[in-house]
Protein backbone atom coordinates (compact mmCIF):
# COMPACT_ATOMS: atom_id res chain seq x y z
CA UNK A 1 0.00 0.00 0.00
CA UNK A 2 1.07 3.66 -0.87
CA UNK A 3 2.06 5.82 2.09
CA UNK A 4 1.49 9.60 1.34
CA UNK A 5 3.65 10.36 3.31
CA UNK A 6 6.36 9.40 0.95
CA UNK A 7 5.41 12.33 -0.84
CA UNK A 8 6.06 14.70 1.78
CA UNK A 9 9.20 17.31 1.20
CA UNK A 10 9.05 19.27 5.03
CA UNK A 11 12.23 19.65 6.12
CA UNK A 12 13.70 19.51 2.51
CA UNK A 13 15.40 22.26 0.48
CA UNK A 14 14.36 22.82 -3.63
CA UNK A 15 15.95 25.16 -6.01
CA UNK A 16 14.41 25.47 -9.01
CA UNK A 17 16.24 27.43 -11.75
CA UNK A 18 14.47 29.22 -14.31
CA UNK A 19 11.62 29.32 -12.19
CA UNK A 20 9.73 32.54 -12.52
CA UNK A 21 7.50 31.55 -15.36
CA UNK A 22 6.05 28.47 -17.22
CA UNK A 23 6.78 24.96 -15.57
CA UNK A 24 9.52 26.15 -13.81
CA UNK A 25 7.23 28.21 -11.72
CA UNK A 26 4.64 25.59 -11.56
CA UNK A 27 7.27 23.14 -9.86
CA UNK A 28 8.22 25.27 -7.54
CA UNK A 29 4.84 26.63 -6.67
CA UNK A 30 4.32 22.46 -6.37
CA UNK A 31 7.61 21.68 -4.20
CA UNK A 32 5.70 24.38 -1.93
CA UNK A 33 2.24 22.79 -1.27
CA UNK A 34 4.39 19.81 -0.41
CA UNK A 35 6.02 20.90 2.02
CA UNK A 36 9.78 22.23 0.70
CA UNK A 37 11.78 25.39 0.97
CA UNK A 38 12.08 26.40 -1.73
CA UNK A 39 14.39 28.49 -3.88
CA UNK A 40 13.00 30.15 -7.12
CA UNK A 41 15.93 31.34 -9.40
CA UNK A 42 16.74 32.97 -12.76
CA UNK A 43 18.71 35.16 -13.88
CA UNK A 44 16.61 38.65 -12.93
CA UNK A 45 16.91 39.21 -9.13
CA UNK A 46 14.07 41.53 -8.91
CA UNK A 47 11.50 38.45 -11.07
CA UNK A 48 13.30 35.99 -8.53
CA UNK A 49 11.55 37.98 -5.86
CA UNK A 50 8.19 39.15 -7.11
CA UNK A 51 8.00 35.42 -8.27
CA UNK A 52 8.94 34.02 -4.67
CA UNK A 53 6.68 36.37 -2.92
CA UNK A 54 3.84 35.28 -5.31
CA UNK A 55 4.18 31.81 -4.33
CA UNK A 56 4.35 32.56 -0.63
CA UNK A 57 1.67 34.03 -0.19
CA UNK A 58 -0.02 30.78 -2.62
CA UNK A 59 0.99 28.12 -0.40
CA UNK A 60 2.17 30.06 3.04
CA UNK A 61 5.31 28.15 2.45
CA UNK A 62 9.47 29.38 3.03
CA UNK A 63 10.07 30.52 -0.64
CA UNK A 64 13.40 32.82 -1.64
CA UNK A 65 14.67 34.64 -4.62
CA UNK A 66 17.55 34.07 -5.36
CA UNK A 67 19.41 34.72 -8.78
CA UNK A 68 21.74 32.86 -10.74
CA UNK A 69 22.57 33.21 -14.29
CA UNK A 70 23.27 29.43 -15.60
CA UNK A 71 24.76 30.39 -18.82
CA UNK A 72 27.51 32.04 -16.41
CA UNK A 73 29.60 29.13 -16.01
CA UNK A 74 31.63 31.07 -13.23
CA UNK A 75 28.54 33.09 -11.71
CA UNK A 76 27.09 29.68 -10.46
CA UNK A 77 29.67 28.89 -7.83
CA UNK A 78 28.65 32.05 -5.86
CA UNK A 79 24.77 31.86 -6.51
CA UNK A 80 24.88 28.21 -4.94
CA UNK A 81 26.91 29.21 -2.06
CA UNK A 82 24.20 31.85 -1.23
CA UNK A 83 21.55 29.13 -1.61
CA UNK A 84 23.00 27.18 1.21
CA UNK A 85 23.51 30.23 3.14
CA UNK A 86 19.99 30.90 3.27
CA UNK A 87 18.88 27.64 4.15
CA UNK A 88 22.03 25.52 5.57
CA UNK A 89 21.30 22.94 3.09
CA UNK A 90 20.30 21.83 -0.54
CA UNK A 91 18.30 18.27 -0.76
CA UNK A 92 16.93 18.86 -4.49
CA UNK A 93 18.00 20.67 -7.30
CA UNK A 94 15.45 21.17 -10.61
CA UNK A 95 17.81 21.92 -13.56
CA UNK A 96 14.81 23.48 -15.62
CA UNK A 97 16.20 27.19 -16.93
CA UNK A 98 16.58 26.94 -21.13
CA UNK A 99 16.44 28.49 -23.96
CA UNK A 100 14.93 28.26 -27.69
CA UNK A 101 15.74 31.10 -29.63
CA UNK A 102 13.00 31.31 -32.44
CA UNK A 103 15.45 31.38 -35.06
CA UNK A 104 17.70 28.71 -34.58
CA UNK A 105 17.74 26.63 -37.57
CA UNK A 106 20.28 24.26 -39.07
CA UNK A 107 20.69 26.05 -41.92
CA UNK A 108 21.04 29.62 -40.20
CA UNK A 109 22.36 28.80 -36.77
CA UNK A 110 25.58 30.62 -36.15
CA UNK A 111 28.20 29.49 -33.42
CA UNK A 112 27.63 32.60 -31.28
CA UNK A 113 23.94 31.33 -31.03
CA UNK A 114 24.63 27.43 -30.97
CA UNK A 115 27.32 27.88 -27.85
CA UNK A 116 24.79 30.35 -26.30
CA UNK A 117 22.08 27.37 -25.81
CA UNK A 118 24.58 25.09 -24.65
CA UNK A 119 25.95 26.90 -22.40
CA UNK A 120 22.45 27.19 -20.51
CA UNK A 121 20.82 23.98 -21.63
CA UNK A 122 23.24 21.46 -21.13
CA UNK A 123 26.76 23.46 -19.44
CA UNK A 124 24.33 25.12 -16.89
CA UNK A 125 22.88 22.24 -15.44
CA UNK A 126 26.29 20.54 -15.03
CA UNK A 127 27.64 23.33 -13.42
CA UNK A 128 24.86 23.63 -11.20
CA UNK A 129 25.46 20.21 -10.38
CA UNK A 130 28.68 20.44 -9.79
CA UNK A 131 28.55 22.77 -7.35
CA UNK A 132 25.55 21.30 -5.41
CA UNK A 133 26.49 17.41 -5.52
CA UNK A 134 29.58 18.31 -2.32
CA UNK A 135 26.72 20.14 -0.39
CA UNK A 136 24.08 17.07 -0.94
CA UNK A 137 27.18 14.56 -0.02
CA UNK A 138 27.66 16.14 3.59
CA UNK A 139 23.73 15.68 4.06
CA UNK A 140 23.56 12.08 3.13
CA UNK A 141 22.41 12.66 -0.38
CA UNK A 142 19.64 14.04 -2.27
CA UNK A 143 17.09 14.39 -5.80
CA UNK A 144 18.82 16.22 -8.83
CA UNK A 145 15.92 16.54 -11.61
CA UNK A 146 17.44 17.58 -15.31
CA UNK A 147 13.95 19.15 -17.46
CA UNK A 148 14.72 17.75 -20.79
CA UNK A 149 12.07 18.32 -23.45
CA UNK A 150 10.79 15.39 -26.25
CA UNK A 151 12.24 17.15 -28.72
CA UNK A 152 15.29 15.69 -27.56
CA UNK A 153 14.14 12.40 -29.08
CA UNK A 154 12.27 13.80 -32.39
CA UNK A 155 14.98 16.78 -33.32
CA UNK A 156 13.68 19.72 -35.90
CA UNK A 157 15.13 22.17 -37.91
CA UNK A 158 13.74 24.93 -35.92
CA UNK A 159 14.74 23.40 -32.66
CA UNK A 160 18.51 21.88 -33.95
CA UNK A 161 20.55 23.45 -31.14
CA UNK A 162 17.65 23.12 -28.39
CA UNK A 163 16.84 19.37 -29.10
CA UNK A 164 20.86 19.10 -29.36
CA UNK A 165 21.67 20.42 -25.88
CA UNK A 166 19.03 18.58 -24.20
CA UNK A 167 19.48 14.98 -25.85
CA UNK A 168 23.05 15.79 -24.78
CA UNK A 169 21.40 16.18 -21.07
CA UNK A 170 19.34 13.07 -20.67
CA UNK A 171 22.99 11.61 -21.98
CA UNK A 172 24.78 13.60 -18.97
CA UNK A 173 21.80 12.52 -16.36
CA UNK A 174 23.29 8.76 -16.98
CA UNK A 175 26.75 9.80 -16.50
CA UNK A 176 25.49 11.63 -13.32
CA UNK A 177 23.37 9.08 -11.54
CA UNK A 178 26.32 6.14 -12.29
CA UNK A 179 28.64 8.25 -10.57
CA UNK A 180 27.19 9.57 -7.81
CA UNK A 181 24.82 7.14 -7.09
CA UNK A 182 27.72 6.09 -4.02
CA UNK A 183 26.72 9.20 -2.48
CA UNK A 184 22.92 8.55 -2.02
CA UNK A 185 22.31 11.21 -4.66
CA UNK A 186 20.08 10.42 -7.55
CA UNK A 187 19.76 11.76 -11.05
CA UNK A 188 16.79 11.58 -13.40
CA UNK A 189 15.58 13.22 -16.00
CA UNK A 190 11.54 14.53 -17.01
CA UNK A 191 11.04 14.61 -20.10
CA UNK A 192 7.84 17.30 -21.31
CA UNK A 193 5.90 17.51 -24.36
CA UNK A 194 4.16 20.44 -25.45
CA UNK A 195 3.03 22.63 -22.20
CA UNK A 196 1.21 26.24 -22.19
CA UNK A 197 4.72 29.01 -22.20
CA UNK A 198 6.01 32.03 -23.36
CA UNK A 199 8.30 29.61 -25.72
CA UNK A 200 5.03 27.94 -27.08
CA UNK A 201 3.18 31.01 -27.51
CA UNK A 202 6.05 32.56 -29.30
CA UNK A 203 6.04 29.57 -31.75
CA UNK A 204 2.77 29.51 -32.77
CA UNK A 205 2.89 33.50 -33.55
CA UNK A 206 5.69 32.52 -36.04
CA UNK A 207 4.08 29.34 -37.63
CA UNK A 208 -0.05 29.92 -37.92
CA UNK A 209 -1.09 25.99 -37.00
CA UNK A 210 1.60 25.18 -34.73
CA UNK A 211 -0.53 24.61 -31.47
CA UNK A 212 -2.95 22.47 -33.70
CA UNK A 213 0.25 21.48 -34.70
CA UNK A 214 1.87 19.78 -31.66
CA UNK A 215 -1.48 19.11 -29.89
CA UNK A 216 -2.30 16.42 -32.65
CA UNK A 217 1.26 15.36 -31.86
CA UNK A 218 0.26 13.83 -28.66
CA UNK A 219 -2.24 10.51 -27.61
CA UNK A 220 -4.46 13.11 -25.33
CA UNK A 221 -4.51 15.38 -28.52
CA UNK A 222 -3.71 18.55 -26.49
CA UNK A 223 -1.05 20.88 -24.93
CA UNK A 224 -0.46 20.30 -21.13
CA UNK A 225 -0.91 22.71 -18.32
CA UNK A 226 1.70 23.48 -16.17
CA UNK A 227 0.33 22.17 -13.27
CA UNK A 228 0.26 19.01 -14.53
CA UNK A 229 4.03 19.04 -14.21
CA UNK A 230 3.87 19.09 -10.59
CA UNK A 231 2.95 15.64 -9.54
CA UNK A 232 5.78 14.02 -11.89
CA UNK A 233 8.44 16.31 -10.28
CA UNK A 234 7.18 15.53 -7.03
CA UNK A 235 8.13 12.23 -7.46
CA UNK A 236 11.10 12.18 -8.22
CA UNK A 237 11.90 15.20 -5.20
CA UNK A 238 10.70 12.52 -2.75
CA UNK A 239 11.45 9.36 -1.29
CA UNK A 240 8.29 8.15 -3.07
CA UNK A 241 10.88 7.51 -5.95
CA UNK A 242 13.78 6.29 -3.72
CA UNK A 243 14.57 3.36 -6.31
CA UNK A 244 14.70 5.18 -9.41
CA UNK A 245 17.74 6.45 -10.32
CA UNK A 246 19.37 7.44 -14.38
CA UNK A 247 15.21 7.29 -15.56
CA UNK A 248 14.17 9.42 -18.12
CA UNK A 249 10.29 9.77 -17.79
CA UNK A 250 8.03 11.42 -20.46
CA UNK A 251 5.72 14.21 -19.27
CA UNK A 252 3.94 14.57 -22.99
CA UNK A 253 0.49 13.24 -23.05
CA UNK A 254 1.99 10.12 -25.11
CA UNK A 255 4.25 11.25 -27.24
CA UNK A 256 6.16 8.82 -28.66
CA UNK A 257 10.33 8.68 -28.42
Amino acid sequence: MSDVSLFDLTGKVAVVTGSTKGIGRAMAEGLSRAGAAVIVSSRDQERCEEAAAEIRAATDGEVEGIACHVGDWHAIPAAVARMKERFGRIDVLVNNAGISPARASVRTIDLDLWRKIFAVNLEGPLRMAQCVVPIMEAQGGGSIINIATMAAYSGGSAVCAYGSSKAGLVNLTKSMAMEWAPLKIRVNVLSPGPFHSEMVAGAARQSPGFMELISNGTFLKRIGDPSEIVGPVVYLASDASSFVTGDDISVSGGMAK
